[in-house]
């Protein structure tokens, strides 16, 4: 399978160093890149393009804290006792702003966001280049996937610390910035996204890993529904074209089966590439890191320092076939069939867990994830923008529409006959609700869909989650020593 290979690159005047692992291309010297001579040719335009996408492999993202992180404050996981402090604070809402993660995820974020600035800061350099040696259409789209990686890192910014300094291009010198607004943030993860969908390829003559229009348009809208500016949310779902739900569910998340018709944007890994550098990127994408940690960290055959919660695993209706997807339980065959998971595999802390996940493990075809995974992580399917689809109709369309957008959904995983059986408001949302917990279940959305719907006192009671507090993190201490106009530290930090 053909995936994008990243290069390493120097931005002259920016303290960026970042690779993710072989190219396809020419390697470039670091040490002798600057815009006035780097921007010349085709091969040189998509390597610095190339050198955004990979601060999303990083550990400080989705190498491997992005999944505890997230899971873990949404309560989908419950902890095992070997797990680390560091991953324990999560679901104990117990970090602060000296916590060196949340450091990471801040810096690769930022250190992403630059490297796309790279690129649009030195637009007119690229739209110099000869139509002969670099095609207009091409240009388009490489500027394009510049503002949807810019974009893609602010939404991840924003949702976790609210205002942030804002950069539409390239710093001139070591000078930082007061936070922006919240408001002022998404504005531009709003043009990013709009520009990206007017440039981007479709998927279907795009190469496998790009970001393509209907990425743009998918995450244009979910940017819009965060806002709850839910008719521009839909019109901008309802641009989508030619996706479709796996008929098989899991297909979702095999190695196999990457790149489906449902999948609409996932961030690559491929270990074939190299992993020779995977414990030491924890920020910049520097060296070779094509896997993820996804697998060993909770995988009941690996480390298991997660499981799945009884709460998640009491939320799905008897029938679901996604059920048997998502987690494994004693019984279950492994190992292409040839191994059987006893309750001896599911014991931790001196008690048999419930289940463990089955989602993103390699266990469906091998014994052991050997550390490393080289599964895609899916960042948004069509499952989810139908079911953000229905959501948005809920409050300013179709009720019946909103309710087939959810049966669609439901059909697959088993179920015939509709629901809900009213056109309620109330009751429409509360099947959205359900919905979205089982069927993107340890796909790092549910915290976020918490947040926005204002259901923490309902489903993260007991939890020490403060309300009007943890809906953000803090800005790291690191931060204010490096940009000390950056400005006022978060709510109760």
């Amino acid at each position: 399978m053909k995936r994008i290979k990243y290069i390493a690159l120097m931005l002259t005047g920016v303290l960026l160093m970042n690779s993710c692992s072989k190219s396809d291309l020419d390697q470039t010297n670091p040490n002798e890149l600057a815009p006035e001579t780097f921007f010349q040719n085709e091969a040189q335009v998509q390597s610095s393009v190339n050198a955004a996408y990979a601060n999303l492999q990083t550990f400080g993202l989705y190498g491997r804290m992005v999944f505890y992180m997230m899971d873990n404050m949404s309560q989908e996981n419950s902890v095992n006792p070997q797990i680390e402090a560091d991953k324990k604070t999560y679901s104990e809402f117990s970090f602060d702003s000296s916590n060196a993660q949340i450091l990471d995820y801040y810096t690769t974020c930022f250190l992403g966001v630059t490297k796309a600035n790279f690129v649009i800061s030195n637009v007119d350099r690229i739209n110099a280049i000869p139509e002969s040696i670099l095609t207009t259409t091409k240009k388009n789209k490489f500027v394009g996937e510049a503002h949807f990686l810019r974009g893609y890192y602010y939404f991840l910014l924003v949702n976790r610390f609210g205002g942030v300094p804002l950069w539409e291009k390239l710093p001139e010198g070591p000078v930082g910035k007061a936070r922006a607004t919240k408001e002022q943030i998404y504005d531009l993860i709003i043009k990013d996204f709009q520009f990206a969908a007017d440039n981007l390829l479709d998927k279907s003559v795009e190469q496998k890993g790009r970001a393509t229009k209907g990425a743009a348009l998918a995450m244009l809208g979910k940017a819009y529904l965060y806002q709850n500016k839910h008719k521009l949310a839909l019109d901008a779902f309802n641009k989508i074209s030619g996706y479709s739900l796996e008929p098989n569910y899991y297909d979702n998340f095999k190695e196999e089966t990457e790149h489906g018709v449902e999948s609409i944007y996932e961030v690559e890994y491929e270990v074939k590439l190299g992993t020779g550098n995977k414990w030491d990127s924890a920020t910049t994408g520097q060296g070779l890191n094509e896997a993820t940690f996804r697998g060993q960290d909770y995988g009941n055959l690996n480390w298991f320092n997660v499981y799945p919660s009884d709460d998640l695993l009491n939320e799905f209706e008897a029938g679901d076939k996604r059920f048997a997807d998502s987690f494994y339980v004693v019984g279950d065959k492994y190992n292409n069939g040839n191994s059987t998971m006893t309750a001896a595999n599911f014991l931790a802390g001196g008690a048999t867990r419930r289940a463990a996940w089955k989602k993103y493990q390699n266990y469906y075809k091998k014994t052991d994830e050997a550390q490393e995974s080289g599964i895609n992580v899916k960042i948004i399917r069509w499952a989810d923008v139908l079911l953000m689809k229905a959501e948005c109709e809920n409050e300013v369309g179709s009720r019946d529409q909103a309710v087939d957008y959810v049966n669609l959904v439901r059909a697959r995983a088993g179920f015939s006959v509709k629901k809900p059986y009213t056109t309620d408001k109330a009751a429409v949302f509360n099947t959205i609700v359900h919905e979205r917990k089982v069927e993107l279940a340890g796909e790092q959305v549910r915290f976020d869909d918490i947040i926005r719907w204002g259901l923490s006192d309902k489903y993260l009671a007991g939890t020490n989650f403060i309300k009007g507090k943890h809906e953000l993190w803090p800005i790291p201490d690191k931060v204010y020593a490096t940009n000390p106009i950056i400005g006022v530290q978060n709510p109760k930090y």
